[in-house]
Protein backbone atom coordinates (compact mmCIF):
# COMPACT_ATOMS: atom_id res chain seq x y z
CA UNK A 1 0.00 0.00 0.00
CA UNK A 2 1.37 3.24 -0.78
CA UNK A 3 -0.10 4.91 2.49
CA UNK A 4 1.14 3.57 5.21
CA UNK A 5 -0.83 5.93 7.63
CA UNK A 6 -3.50 5.32 9.54
CA UNK A 7 -6.73 7.70 10.72
CA UNK A 8 -9.96 7.35 12.62
CA UNK A 9 -13.02 7.80 11.12
CA UNK A 10 -13.99 11.35 13.18
CA UNK A 11 -10.39 12.37 11.91
CA UNK A 12 -12.09 11.82 8.29
CA UNK A 13 -14.80 13.65 8.85
CA UNK A 14 -13.15 16.33 10.45
CA UNK A 15 -10.96 16.43 7.01
CA UNK A 16 -14.10 16.50 4.82
CA UNK A 17 -15.89 19.25 6.89
CA UNK A 18 -13.46 22.27 5.68
CA UNK A 19 -13.03 20.26 2.07
CA UNK A 20 -16.67 21.03 1.75
CA UNK A 21 -17.45 24.06 3.97
CA UNK A 22 -14.23 26.16 3.13
CA UNK A 23 -15.43 27.48 -0.55
CA UNK A 24 -18.88 26.74 -0.02
CA UNK A 25 -19.01 29.43 2.76
CA UNK A 26 -17.36 32.00 -0.12
CA UNK A 27 -19.88 31.57 -2.88
CA UNK A 28 -22.75 29.01 -2.25
CA UNK A 29 -25.23 31.49 -0.14
CA UNK A 30 -24.69 33.99 -3.40
CA UNK A 31 -25.39 31.39 -5.99
CA UNK A 32 -28.36 29.68 -3.57
CA UNK A 33 -30.08 33.08 -3.63
CA UNK A 34 -29.79 34.71 -6.96
CA UNK A 35 -32.37 31.37 -7.56
CA UNK A 36 -34.59 31.01 -4.09
CA UNK A 37 -33.90 34.42 -2.80
CA UNK A 38 -35.48 34.87 0.90
CA UNK A 39 -35.89 31.00 0.81
CA UNK A 40 -32.25 30.27 -0.09
CA UNK A 41 -31.96 28.26 3.48
CA UNK A 42 -34.20 26.04 2.20
CA UNK A 43 -32.04 24.75 -0.70
CA UNK A 44 -28.99 23.06 1.19
CA UNK A 45 -31.31 20.56 3.09
CA UNK A 46 -32.67 19.62 -0.91
CA UNK A 47 -28.79 19.80 -1.65
CA UNK A 48 -28.04 17.52 1.44
CA UNK A 49 -29.93 14.45 -0.21
CA UNK A 50 -27.03 14.19 -2.74
CA UNK A 51 -24.55 13.80 -0.08
CA UNK A 52 -25.87 11.25 1.70
CA UNK A 53 -26.50 9.50 -1.81
CA UNK A 54 -23.00 9.69 -2.18
CA UNK A 55 -21.74 8.69 0.98
CA UNK A 56 -23.59 5.42 0.19
CA UNK A 57 -22.72 4.75 -2.94
CA UNK A 58 -18.93 5.02 -1.80
CA UNK A 59 -19.10 3.03 1.30
CA UNK A 60 -21.10 -0.09 -0.23
CA UNK A 61 -18.29 0.49 -3.04
CA UNK A 62 -15.63 0.25 -0.06
CA UNK A 63 -17.29 -2.85 1.43
CA UNK A 64 -16.81 -4.68 -2.37
CA UNK A 65 -13.64 -3.37 -2.42
CA UNK A 66 -11.94 -2.37 1.13
CA UNK A 67 -8.39 -1.86 0.34
CA UNK A 68 -8.68 -0.16 -2.59
CA UNK A 69 -10.06 3.63 -3.79
CA UNK A 70 -11.80 4.35 -7.13
CA UNK A 71 -8.77 4.53 -9.50
CA UNK A 72 -7.95 1.47 -8.39
CA UNK A 73 -11.66 -0.22 -8.36
CA UNK A 74 -12.72 1.01 -11.72
CA UNK A 75 -10.35 -1.52 -13.12
CA UNK A 76 -11.97 -4.42 -11.71
CA UNK A 77 -15.25 -3.27 -12.30
CA UNK A 78 -15.13 -1.87 -16.05
CA UNK A 79 -11.86 -3.61 -17.38
CA UNK A 80 -8.49 -2.28 -17.34
CA UNK A 81 -8.98 0.15 -20.70
CA UNK A 82 -12.21 1.51 -19.66
CA UNK A 83 -10.82 1.72 -16.11
CA UNK A 84 -7.32 3.41 -17.14
CA UNK A 85 -9.49 5.97 -18.71
CA UNK A 86 -11.61 6.51 -15.95
CA UNK A 87 -9.63 6.99 -13.88
CA UNK A 88 -7.12 9.34 -15.72
CA UNK A 89 -10.42 11.42 -16.52
CA UNK A 90 -11.01 11.32 -12.35
CA UNK A 91 -7.07 12.43 -12.12
CA UNK A 92 -7.59 15.50 -14.49
CA UNK A 93 -10.49 16.40 -12.67
CA UNK A 94 -9.22 16.60 -9.45
CA UNK A 95 -6.36 18.93 -11.16
CA UNK A 96 -8.99 20.87 -13.06
CA UNK A 97 -10.74 21.04 -8.82
CA UNK A 98 -7.44 21.60 -6.87
CA UNK A 99 -6.90 24.73 -9.44
CA UNK A 100 -10.06 26.26 -9.43
CA UNK A 101 -9.68 26.48 -5.32
CA UNK A 102 -6.51 28.49 -5.86
CA UNK A 103 -8.14 30.47 -7.91
CA UNK A 104 -10.83 31.21 -5.29
CA UNK A 105 -8.71 31.85 -2.60
CA UNK A 106 -6.28 34.03 -4.45
CA UNK A 107 -9.00 36.41 -5.46
CA UNK A 108 -10.64 36.45 -2.41
CA UNK A 109 -7.37 37.35 -0.36
CA UNK A 110 -6.21 39.69 -3.36
CA UNK A 111 -10.31 41.12 -2.97
CA UNK A 112 -9.83 41.40 0.77
CA UNK A 113 -6.58 42.47 1.82
CA UNK A 114 -3.52 41.99 -0.66
CA UNK A 115 -4.78 44.18 -3.58
CA UNK A 116 -1.48 44.70 -5.11
CA UNK A 117 -0.34 41.06 -4.26
CA UNK A 118 0.54 38.85 -7.44
CA UNK A 119 -1.89 35.95 -7.59
CA UNK A 120 1.25 33.57 -8.18
CA UNK A 121 2.71 34.92 -5.04
CA UNK A 122 -0.65 34.30 -3.24
CA UNK A 123 -0.81 30.78 -5.15
CA UNK A 124 2.49 29.45 -4.92
CA UNK A 125 2.67 30.18 -1.14
CA UNK A 126 -0.23 27.97 -0.38
CA UNK A 127 0.66 25.11 -2.63
CA UNK A 128 4.25 25.22 -0.77
CA UNK A 129 2.78 24.87 2.71
CA UNK A 130 0.21 22.36 1.16
CA UNK A 131 2.80 20.30 -0.47
CA UNK A 132 4.34 19.84 3.16
CA UNK A 133 1.64 18.84 4.13
CA UNK A 134 0.89 16.40 1.91
CA UNK A 135 4.01 14.64 1.75
CA UNK A 136 3.59 14.10 5.60
CA UNK A 137 0.70 11.66 4.46
CA UNK A 138 -2.79 11.31 5.79
CA UNK A 139 -2.19 11.55 9.38
CA UNK A 140 -0.40 14.88 9.13
CA UNK A 141 -3.57 15.81 7.50
CA UNK A 142 -5.53 14.32 10.22
CA UNK A 143 -3.64 16.08 13.15
CA UNK A 144 -4.16 19.23 11.19
CA UNK A 145 -7.98 19.22 11.05
CA UNK A 146 -7.81 17.87 14.61
CA UNK A 147 -6.29 21.36 15.56
CA UNK A 148 -8.35 23.76 13.24
CA UNK A 149 -11.32 22.60 12.30
CA UNK A 150 -13.31 23.27 15.52
CA UNK A 151 -12.82 26.87 15.08
CA UNK A 152 -13.69 26.92 11.48
CA UNK A 153 -16.63 24.82 12.28
CA UNK A 154 -17.85 27.66 14.81
CA UNK A 155 -17.65 30.51 12.99
CA UNK A 156 -21.16 30.68 11.59
CA UNK A 157 -22.43 29.95 14.74
CA UNK A 158 -19.77 33.03 16.32
CA UNK A 159 -21.22 35.64 13.62
CA UNK A 160 -24.71 34.49 14.26
CA UNK A 161 -25.00 35.03 17.88
CA UNK A 162 -22.96 38.46 17.41
CA UNK A 163 -24.98 39.65 14.48
CA UNK A 164 -28.23 38.52 16.71
CA UNK A 165 -29.29 42.55 16.84
CA UNK A 166 -29.00 43.14 13.09
CA UNK A 167 -31.40 40.44 11.91
CA UNK A 168 -34.68 41.23 10.88
CA UNK A 169 -36.86 38.15 10.67
CA UNK A 170 -39.30 39.55 8.75
CA UNK A 171 -37.08 39.02 6.07
CA UNK A 172 -37.46 35.58 5.27
CA UNK A 173 -41.21 35.80 4.86
CA UNK A 174 -43.32 35.17 3.21
CA UNK A 175 -41.81 31.65 2.91
CA UNK A 176 -42.01 30.07 -0.66
CA UNK A 177 -43.75 32.90 -1.98
CA UNK A 178 -42.89 31.47 -5.63
CA UNK A 179 -43.57 27.43 -4.69
CA UNK A 180 -41.09 25.00 -4.25
CA UNK A 181 -39.26 25.21 -7.40
CA UNK A 182 -37.09 28.89 -6.58
CA UNK A 183 -35.40 26.75 -3.60
CA UNK A 184 -35.24 23.31 -5.58
CA UNK A 185 -32.97 25.40 -8.56
CA UNK A 186 -31.21 26.95 -6.18
CA UNK A 187 -30.49 23.29 -4.63
CA UNK A 188 -27.91 23.30 -7.97
CA UNK A 189 -25.06 24.97 -6.08
CA UNK A 190 -25.24 23.37 -2.86
CA UNK A 191 -25.58 19.74 -3.62
CA UNK A 192 -22.79 20.04 -5.99
CA UNK A 193 -20.78 21.17 -2.78
CA UNK A 194 -22.26 17.79 -0.91
CA UNK A 195 -21.37 15.61 -3.77
CA UNK A 196 -17.38 16.67 -2.59
CA UNK A 197 -17.75 13.74 0.07
CA UNK A 198 -16.58 11.59 -3.08
CA UNK A 199 -13.14 11.97 -1.59
CA UNK A 200 -13.99 9.77 1.37
CA UNK A 201 -13.08 6.99 -1.13
CA UNK A 202 -9.59 8.27 -1.18
CA UNK A 203 -9.99 7.88 2.76
CA UNK A 204 -11.81 4.48 3.44
CA UNK A 205 -9.01 2.29 2.88
CA UNK A 206 -6.66 4.17 5.61
CA UNK A 207 -9.10 3.89 8.44
CA UNK A 208 -8.31 2.18 11.70
CA UNK A 209 -11.81 1.96 12.14
CA UNK A 210 -13.65 1.40 8.73
CA UNK A 211 -16.77 -0.16 10.37
CA UNK A 212 -17.44 3.35 11.81
CA UNK A 213 -16.96 4.94 8.70
CA UNK A 214 -20.28 4.92 7.41
CA UNK A 215 -21.33 6.56 10.63
CA UNK A 216 -19.33 9.89 10.75
CA UNK A 217 -19.86 10.06 7.21
CA UNK A 218 -23.35 10.64 7.57
CA UNK A 219 -22.71 13.14 10.58
CA UNK A 220 -20.48 15.23 8.46
CA UNK A 221 -23.59 15.74 5.55
CA UNK A 222 -26.04 16.33 8.11
CA UNK A 223 -23.40 18.76 10.33
CA UNK A 224 -22.52 20.88 7.01
CA UNK A 225 -26.63 21.01 5.95
CA UNK A 226 -26.65 22.57 9.39
CA UNK A 227 -23.88 24.75 9.13
CA UNK A 228 -25.47 25.68 5.32
CA UNK A 229 -28.41 26.34 6.67
CA UNK A 230 -27.46 28.67 9.69
CA UNK A 231 -25.30 30.50 7.09
CA UNK A 232 -28.07 31.06 4.40
CA UNK A 233 -30.62 32.29 7.39
CA UNK A 234 -27.78 34.78 8.66
CA UNK A 235 -27.46 36.05 4.63
CA UNK A 236 -31.18 36.59 4.89
CA UNK A 237 -32.22 38.39 8.05
CA UNK A 238 -29.09 40.73 7.17
CA UNK A 239 -29.92 41.39 3.29
CA UNK A 240 -33.29 39.16 2.86
CA UNK A 241 -33.53 39.01 -1.16
CA UNK A 242 -30.50 40.80 -1.61
CA UNK A 243 -28.57 38.34 -0.39
CA UNK A 244 -27.18 37.50 -3.77
CA UNK A 245 -26.48 40.64 -4.85
CA UNK A 246 -23.18 40.21 -2.78
CA UNK A 247 -19.92 37.77 -3.69
CA UNK A 248 -19.46 36.93 -0.49
CA UNK A 249 -22.50 37.74 1.28
CA UNK A 250 -20.93 36.20 4.82
CA UNK A 251 -18.28 37.79 4.87
CA UNK A 252 -19.99 41.29 4.27
CA UNK A 253 -22.31 40.24 7.33
CA UNK A 254 -19.48 40.09 9.37
CA UNK A 255 -18.50 43.39 8.87
CA UNK A 256 -21.59 44.49 10.01
CA UNK A 257 -20.37 43.15 13.71
CA UNK A 258 -19.57 46.24 16.02
CA UNK A 259 -20.50 45.79 20.00
CA UNK A 260 -19.41 48.82 21.68
CA UNK A 261 -17.25 50.40 19.50
CA UNK A 262 -14.42 48.65 20.52
CA UNK A 263 -15.43 44.96 19.16
CA UNK A 264 -14.99 45.57 15.74
CA UNK A 265 -13.48 44.87 12.16
CA UNK A 266 -14.14 40.86 12.69
CA UNK A 267 -12.91 39.87 9.14
CA UNK A 268 -9.64 39.69 9.47
CA UNK A 269 -9.75 37.21 12.16
CA UNK A 270 -12.72 35.81 10.21
CA UNK A 271 -10.22 35.40 7.54
CA UNK A 272 -7.42 34.08 9.36
CA UNK A 273 -9.86 31.39 10.46
CA UNK A 274 -10.94 30.22 6.67
CA UNK A 275 -7.92 30.57 5.22
CA UNK A 276 -6.57 27.36 7.73
CA UNK A 277 -9.85 25.54 6.18
CA UNK A 278 -8.81 26.35 2.72
CA UNK A 279 -5.73 25.24 3.89
CA UNK A 280 -7.15 21.93 4.48
CA UNK A 281 -9.75 21.69 1.26
CA UNK A 282 -6.54 22.50 -1.20
CA UNK A 283 -4.17 19.84 0.96
CA UNK A 284 -7.40 17.05 0.41
CA UNK A 285 -8.02 17.82 -3.52
CA UNK A 286 -3.80 17.87 -3.74
CA UNK A 287 -3.41 14.51 -1.88
CA UNK A 288 -6.13 12.82 -3.67
CA UNK A 289 -4.71 13.75 -6.73
CA UNK A 290 -1.15 12.41 -6.23
CA UNK A 291 -2.09 9.37 -4.43
CA UNK A 292 -4.61 8.62 -7.41
CA UNK A 293 -2.01 9.31 -9.85
CA UNK A 294 0.72 7.07 -7.59
CA UNK A 295 -1.84 4.04 -8.14
CA UNK A 296 -2.55 4.86 -11.55
CA UNK A 297 0.92 4.51 -12.59
CA UNK A 298 1.85 1.83 -10.15
CA UNK A 299 4.37 3.82 -8.46
CA UNK A 300 5.70 2.41 -4.92
CA UNK A 301 5.84 5.94 -3.21
CA UNK A 302 3.79 9.10 -3.78
CA UNK A 303 6.01 11.63 -1.89
CA UNK A 304 8.37 12.59 -5.25
CA UNK A 305 5.47 13.39 -7.56
CA UNK A 306 4.07 15.83 -4.88
CA UNK A 307 6.49 18.85 -5.51
CA UNK A 308 5.67 18.11 -9.57
CA UNK A 309 2.51 18.50 -9.01
CA UNK A 310 2.42 21.45 -6.90
CA UNK A 311 3.83 23.42 -9.64
CA UNK A 312 0.98 22.40 -11.67
CA UNK A 313 -1.43 23.40 -9.53
CA UNK A 314 0.30 26.70 -9.17
CA UNK A 315 0.84 27.12 -12.83
CA UNK A 316 -3.04 26.37 -13.72
CA UNK A 317 -3.92 28.14 -10.58
CA UNK A 318 -2.51 30.92 -12.13
CA UNK A 319 -3.27 31.24 -15.81
CA UNK A 320 -5.77 28.40 -16.89
CA UNK A 321 -8.87 27.92 -14.99
CA UNK A 322 -10.38 31.19 -15.72
CA UNK A 323 -9.50 34.61 -16.72
CA UNK A 324 -11.18 36.54 -13.94
CA UNK A 325 -13.74 35.81 -11.00
CA UNK A 326 -16.64 36.52 -13.33
CA UNK A 327 -15.95 33.95 -15.34
CA UNK A 328 -15.19 31.93 -12.55
CA UNK A 329 -17.89 32.42 -10.81
CA UNK A 330 -20.13 31.78 -14.07
CA UNK A 331 -18.60 28.15 -14.28
CA UNK A 332 -19.69 28.06 -10.42
CA UNK A 333 -23.16 28.49 -11.49
CA UNK A 334 -23.73 26.87 -14.49
CA UNK A 335 -21.00 24.35 -15.30
CA UNK A 336 -20.14 22.64 -11.97
CA UNK A 337 -23.47 21.54 -10.62
CA UNK A 338 -23.91 18.97 -13.44
CA UNK A 339 -19.91 18.25 -14.29
CA UNK A 340 -19.21 17.75 -10.62
CA UNK A 341 -22.13 15.75 -10.29
CA UNK A 342 -21.83 13.69 -12.99
CA UNK A 343 -17.82 12.28 -11.76
CA UNK A 344 -18.35 12.17 -8.01
CA UNK A 345 -22.62 10.65 -8.07
CA UNK A 346 -23.70 9.34 -10.99
CA UNK A 347 -19.98 7.24 -12.20
CA UNK A 348 -19.84 5.86 -8.86
CA UNK A 349 -23.70 4.77 -9.04
CA UNK A 350 -22.98 3.18 -12.33
CA UNK A 351 -19.87 1.66 -10.53
CA UNK A 352 -22.03 0.44 -8.03
CA UNK A 353 -24.99 -1.05 -10.27
CA UNK A 354 -22.18 -2.82 -12.15
CA UNK A 355 -20.48 -4.39 -8.92
CA UNK A 356 -23.30 -5.77 -7.53
CA UNK A 357 -24.38 -7.16 -10.98
CA UNK A 358 -21.47 -9.06 -11.46
CA UNK A 359 -21.76 -10.28 -7.84
CA UNK A 360 -24.53 -11.68 -8.47
CA UNK A 361 -23.89 -13.40 -11.40
CA UNK A 362 -20.97 -14.86 -9.65
CA UNK A 363 -23.02 -16.32 -7.01
CA UNK A 364 -25.37 -17.75 -9.84
CA UNK A 365 -22.85 -19.57 -11.33
CA UNK A 366 -21.33 -20.88 -8.23
CA UNK A 367 -24.81 -22.04 -7.46
CA UNK A 368 -25.10 -23.70 -10.98
CA UNK A 369 -21.41 -25.23 -10.62
CA UNK A 370 -22.32 -26.66 -7.09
Amino acid sequence: MIEKGKISSFQMALIMYPTIEATALLTVPGITGTYAERDMWISPILGSINGFFTVFILYQLHKLYPKETIIQYSEHIVGRVLGKILGFIYLFFLLHIGSIILREYSTFVSVSFLQTTPPSVIIGGMVLVCAFAVRGGIEVLGRTANLFVPILFLLPIIAAILLLKDFDPKHMLPIMEHGMMPSVMGAAAPQAWFGETFLITMILPFLSDRDKGMKWSLILVVTIMVNFVITNLLAVFLFGGTASGYTFPLFTAIRYITISTFFEHLESVTIAIWITGIFIKISMFYYALVIGTSQWLKLSDYRPIVFPFGFLLTVLGCQWVAPNFEELNHFLVTIYPFYGSLLMTLIPALFLLIAVIRKKKRKKNFVKNM
